[in-house]
This record gives structure tokens, sequence and C-alpha cells, in this order.
């Protein structure tokens, strides 16, 4: 009986594995609570795959080990990929899988939440009204139509994006390193350098993965070239953003607001509860203290049509895998 084991599971992933597996009675599921680290790795004794979250760690070490421990598959159940060595992978002969693309309407219309949420002080409101305080001072927005957005990135989700941000009357400028400039016509969204982005767009937000080119993209330089008053919209990858460029821009007043669902250390902080004890990661405290400042737990891609989509595409993986036939067509890595 081939066995799996799932790291860092939490209790919605346990429901849509646990659904998408019940066809399957002769996979052997091992679904762990904790992360891949070289302190777990032990674990994975005896499966023929294991089954990662963006936050596990899957560099050479541990990579060699679990080769060692005889697995031959390593299925990552998100479509990022940075924290994965892969071309030790390669050399070991270990297969590596994604979702990489499970429902970018979910990112994206999270990506709208946050500014909207941001922008209007739905938040402050709701809190305020729970405690009977009516009062509207200090919960004035802006309107977002006639605004320019900025959208960096226009893969499925960063297109999505500029879509729904057209549908409330913006002018859409775009930067890829690949435009598609036929979307963009039909859509009536203009591409521009990135710099023009920087520096005409009343919101930026972010949709580009994680390289070498990419990493701390926004920086004291970009964030400079940025309009005063604007806001910034992560819902990509933490390490976009430098975020020690970030708080100073904050404390200068040039940001309007900023909205994060990534955090370039999130790893060991996201997804847990910590509310029990100090928060050790300095700058992320400091970040809270801003009240321009909304910050969600890399939750964008959480609703029950992307859960389910992961789960499917993960366990046909799986059993791809254990059958010796091609993986599903664009989510192989190696």
């Amino acid at each position: 009986m081939p066995a799996v084991a799932f790291y860092d599971t939490k209790p919605y992933d346990r429901e849509f594995i646990g659904a998408a597996l019940a066809a399957q009675p002769e996979v052997e599921l091992r679904l762990l609570e904790f992360r891949l680290t070289e302190e777990s790795v032990e674990t994975a004794r005896g499966a023929q795959a294991v089954c990662l979250f963006v936050n596990d760690r899957v560099d050479r070490p541990i990579l060699t080990k679990l080769k060692e421990l005889g697995v031959r598959h390593v299925a990552l159940r998100c479509a990022g990929f940075n924290n994965v060595d892969l071309p030790a992978a390669r050399e070991l002969g270990i297969a590596v899988t994604r979702v990489p693309a499970y429902s970018p309407h979910a990112v994206a219309e999270h990506t709208l939440a946050l500014l909207l949420t941001l922008n209007r002080k739905i938040h402050r409101a709701y809190n305020r009204v729970r405690e009977h305080n009516f009062s509207l001072a200090g919960l004035v927005g802006f309107d977002l139509h006639g605004k320019t957005v900025g959208i960096i990135g226009t893969g499925k989700i960063g297109r999505i994006t500029a879509e729904i941000f057209r549908g409330f009357g913006t002018t859409v400028l775009a930067y890829d390193v690949a435009p598609d400039h036929d979307w963009a016509a039909r859509h009536g969204i203009t591409y521009a350098p990135l710099d023009t982005v920087l520096t005409q767009s009343d919101i930026v937000s972010l949709h580009t993965p994680l390289t070498t080119d990419t990493f701390h993209l926004i920086n004291a330089n970009t964030l400079a070239r940025m309009k005063p008053g604007a806001y910034l919209v992560n819902t990509s990858r933490g390490k976009l953003v430098e975020t020690s460029a970030l708080i100073n821009a904050l404390k200068a007043q040039h940001l309007g607001g900023v909205a994060l669902d990534v955090y370039e250390e999130e790893e060991g902080v996201f997804f847990e509860d910590l509310s029990g004890g100090v928060l050790q990661d300095d700058e992320l405290s400091r970040l809270l203290t801003f009240p321009n400042v909304l910050i969600t737990s890399h939750q964008a891609f959480l609703t029950a049509e992307a859960l389910r989509e992961i789960s499917r595409v993960t366990v046909e993986n799986l059993q791809r895998g254990f059958q010796g036939t091609d993986f599903l067509p664009g989510t192989q890595l190696t």
C-alpha cells in the first residue's frame, strides 16, 4: 500500500484532502500538523511521497534525507515553489509537482477585499459598532472610480484583478516582462514601463512570482517613485517587498495605505495561533501598529473552490506518481 505524508495540515486541509482521497482506500494517508524540517524529516520514513505547503523546507539536505528514506515524489499543494531546491531534486531523481492554478479568482477577489476594507475603514467601523460607537469620525475613504491602478504581473491572477478593477471604473496600467497585448486591448488596459506604473498609479497591486529579478522589487527606491498617498497591495509573495523600506515609507507618511496577505518572514508565524505569547518578529510587530496597514495571514487562496481544486490536482498527481504515468499538464517541475 503506497503511503503519503502530508505536512503542515490544518483542519480545512484535512477536510478537503480526505474527501479527495475517499475513493482511494489503497493509499495510506498520514496527516501531520507540523511542518517538514530537518528535525521532522524522519517522519517521512516508509512514505513513497510527501505533500508539502508553502512554508515547508525542501532544501538540498532535506531532499537528500527524503531520498534516503525512499521518497520519490514531492507534491506541493500550492503554486509557489521558491522553497524547493529544484536542481537538487533533479540530481536526486525526485519528482516535484505543484498546483499551478487552483482559483485565481480567490486571490484576485481577496485583493479587492483587502483594498476596500482598508480604504473604507470597514475593519475599524466593525469594531466601533460592536462597542456601540456609531461615530463616523476618522472613517473617510475615497472612490475607486476614476483612480489609476497599477498591476505588476499579468498572469492569471493579475489579469483577473485588473479586469475587476476595470469594473470599478478605474484606469489600469500594467507591467509584465511578457505583456499580453491582445488581452490588454480587449479590456481597455495599457501596458507601461515599471517606472510609469509606479509614478502614475494611485494603487499598486503585486501579482508577480518571486524570482531573483523580483526579490525586493518594492524597495526604498521603488517606494520613493510611488505617488505620495498611494496604496500598495501585495497578495503574491512576501519577499517582493523589502519590509524595512516599507516601514520607513510608512513612517514618512509617503504611503496612504498598505494591504498585505503575505510577508517576507512569515514562516513560523502565518497559519499559526500565536495569541498566547509575544510576537518575536519586530518588523511585523511594527507594521501592525500603523493604522493604515491591514494584514491577513496568507488567506487569499482560502475558498472552498480553491481548496477543492488543490486537493483534486494534488491527489491526481500522487496517483499518477504511484502508477508511473505522466503528471497532469503544467504541474511537473522536475
